[in-house]
């Protein structure tokens, strides 16, 4: 059940949820709602959830790293679930691929989900659609915005790795980056929503090494961090002739790492954001941040906006390209499709 802060944001969510759903992957698009389960798998939502407490108890990382394995799904193929497949013999996996090799995390998470509800409701209920409620959850179980999850998408049955090597990466052009969005239905104020995702989770030393220490092979600091930021992450991320680091850990929201507000939008107005593409949303007006500053300034302001706002974008982007009806499957195993 939602929190009393997070109703108002559903209602005004769930008011949408028709008119959004028509635009993220059209017709198929349609064919999802949000009473799917209800006469097949009725207590579908609350095992996901007990399963995603259980987890974050022992790694409160969790909900980013579920709330991520959703969005690194449906930027290649579709919400389809193909990420989840592990490689075989004849396909390689997008695990993979270089955006997501020693990066994404939770797998583990899901085949228990998985395992789960196979035992309440057998052969029923999509890995696609586990990583649609997961997300959900966690960004709810974290603080945030609760929605209405549009259900009845199939899994695919291949994984993508060429598509995997083209996501999103956090050192593209802000121009670049709205571009990969905007070619998905997503427009600047979805992008700029999405990356609020950053209000909880982490980010490698080696993802912003050369911000700290060689931004655009100047071999000096990226102009725009904050300079006492830039000490405390330099601590953290020693440069390479020092004994590097690449794998410490760092907080993508400095302010509150593990809940999920609009604190992350106000540490970018602070020059506070830690990787390059946060900031550039803000700083890089030869990028084109002319149409994305001032949403970050609504968000820092406002985390009601932010909220209404983050929750639309998820819906929408929940909705691309879903296999729905005879296509695709219900695999029993997130991790094979059935034939295997």
């Amino acid at each position: 059940m939602a929190r009393p802060a997070t109703r108002l944001v559903a209602v005004a969510v769930c008011a949408a949820v028709l008119a959004v759903a028509a635009l993220g992957g059209g017709a198929r698009a349609q064919q999802l709602s949000t009473g799917y389960y209800d006469g097949s798998c009725p207590h579908v939502y609350d095992t996901v959830r007990r399963v995603i407490q259980e987890a974050r108890t022992g790694d409160p990382r969790i909900p980013a790293s579920l709330l991520r394995l959703h969005f690194h799904d449906c930027f290649v193929t579709g919400c389809d679930g193909s990420l989840l497949l592990d490689e075989t013999l004849t396909m390689r996996s997008e695990k993979a691929a270089g955006p997501n090799d020693g990066s994404v995390r939770g797998f583990p998470v899901v085949d228990d989900i998985k395992a789960a509800l196979e035992e309440a409701c057998p052969g029923v209920v999509s890995c696609a659609d586990i990583l649609a409620l997961a997300a959900e959850i966690s960004v709810e179980l974290a603080g945030g915005p609760y929605w209405r999850v549009m259900l009845g998408r199939r899994d695919g049955m291949a994984a993508d790795f060429d598509g995997a090597q083209n996501l999103p990466d956090p050192k593209e052009s802000l121009r670049d980056l709205k571009k990969k969005f905007a070619d998905l239905g997503l427009d600047d104020t979805d992008f700029v929503a999405l990356q609020g995702a950053h209000t909880i989770g982490r980010a490698q030393c080696l993802t912003i090494q050369d911000r700290l220490y060689n931004f655009s092979n100047t071999e000096q600091p990226d102009p725009t961090l904050d300079h006492a930021y830039l000490a405390e992450l330099r601590q953290r991320c020693p440069a390479a002739a020092a004994g590097n680091r690449d794998t410490a850990l760092n907080d993508l929201d400095p302010a509150t790492p593990d809940t999920f507000d609009n604190s992350y939008y106000a540490s970018i107005e602070r020059n506070r954001g830690l990787i390059r593409s946060d900031q550039a949303m803000l700083s890089a007006p030869e990028e084109g941040s002319e149409s994305t500053a001032p949403i970050v300034g609504r968000f820092a302001s406002s985390k009601a906006q932010f909220f209404q706002s983050f929750a639309t974008a998820m819906i929408k982007m929940g909705n691309i390209a879903p296999l729905t009806g005879s296509m695709g499957e219900v695999r029993r195993s997130c991790r094979a499709v059935n034939s295997s």
